[in-house]
């Protein structure tokens, strides 16, 4: 009876011009998968595992590539191979990816109907699993000067009093 041991590709297996980083350099970032941004990313894997392979076990890990922006460090480090700096690695290129997609201007964000609100407040909110009372302050332009959330509700609604929104 002979078994037979499959030996893992590790990145330096892979040819040159297959490897991920050199892709991105040559066709763009747009041209590779959510494993192969992760394993950049990641930079290295481990002894055992190579980086894509690392990168797909934390795609894995999260069912969807969306619940990155929600995971923690923690959870991060409970993949096998993460340790704390990999995991910081990743939430850090999250955060950024967030910053960018809110769509600030350099100026105020001016609220012109309940839909521009809505899209000021989509990015923080969507993935929010309580209902929050957040309330927009404008100058006299409209512009959004502040933001705050005033209440945290239960799962389906939120309870606020007049004077509650009147404070701040």
């Amino acid at each position: 009876m002979t078994v037979e041991v499959k030996k893992q590709m590790m990145i330096r297996d892979v040819h040159i011009a297959d490897r991920p980083r050199e892709r991105l350099i040559r066709q763009g970032a747009v041209s590779l998968s959510n494993q192969e941004l992760i394993a950049i990313l990641l930079r290295t894997g481990t002894k055992e595992e190579s980086v894509l392979m690392l990168a797909n076990s934390v795609l894995k890990t999260f069912d969807k590539i969306q619940d990155l922006k929600d995971a923690t460090i923690e959870e991060m480090m409970a993949v096998n191979g993460i340790g704390q700096a990999k995991a910081v690695q990743i939430l850090a290129a999250v955060e950024l990816g967030k910053r960018i997609y809110r769509k600030h201007t350099e100026g105020r964000y001016v609220i012109k109907s309940p839909e521009d609100a809505a899209a000021y407040l989509m990015t923080d909110m969507s993935s929010l699993l309580q209902e929050h009372f957040v309330v927009l302050f404008l100058n006299v332009k409209n512009e959004v000067l502040h933001k705050q959330t005033v209440f945290i509700g239960s799962l389906n609604s939120s309870i606020v009093h007049p004077r509650e929104i009147v404070r701040p």
